[in-house]
């Protein structure tokens, strides 16, 4: 597509939404998904493409996703943007909103907002996983194994990478 104007379009909205991302980005990415498959950029086999392949490798994975989204948009310089829009306005809003926490640590006020955006992030993650399940190709396998993942991450001390191995592996038999 390579697209300036599309390019800066993702980007500003990239821009805003990790600025509203409580309990990082996943929490926004059902509005991502639907942005981007709306304006006709991605379609949903590649954003869950996007997001497979970002989970499974070292580093920063919503930045790697969000520069695959650009790449697929505009280019390089898209990719660069998406990347910059990603990480920028949560660093420098969470590195404000650290020195204030931390002049006001004593106070009362500090418990109820913890308390209060403890759900907020849960149900925002929650429905992140919803919409990336709806994205990808989802029969009654798949939706086997990703509940069996979801069960036993809490229940057992199985590392998750283990977990995430070998939901790929029956992936790449083609078993799901």
């Amino acid at each position: 597509m390579n697209s300036p104007s599309a390019s800066l379009a993702l980007a500003a909205h990239l821009a805003l939404l990790s600025s509203i991302s409580f309990g990082g980005f996943p929490s926004v990415l059902p509005d991502v998904h639907n942005f981007v498959t709306a304006n006709g950029w991605v379609t949903d086999r590649q954003f869950a493409d996007f997001f497979a392949i970002s989970q499974v490798v070292p580093g920063p994975n919503m930045i790697l996703m969000m520069s695959f989204v650009g790449l697929k948009v505009g280019g390089v310089p898209g990719a660069i943007a998406s990347a910059l829009a990603t990480f920028g306005p949560p660093c420098l809003m969470y590195y404000t909103a650290y020195r204030l926490w931390d002049r006001f640590r004593d106070r009362p006020w500090q418990q109820i907002v913890r308390r209060g955006l403890a759900p907020l992030t849960i149900g925002l993650v929650i429905a992140g996983g919803y919409v990336m399940t709806r994205a990808g190709d989802v029969g009654w396998q798949s939706a086997l194994v990703t509940g069996a993942a979801v069960g036993l991450m809490p229940g057992t001390h199985l590392n998750p990478l283990w977990i995430l191995m070998t939901g790929g592996v029956l992936g790449g038999l083609g078993l799901v």
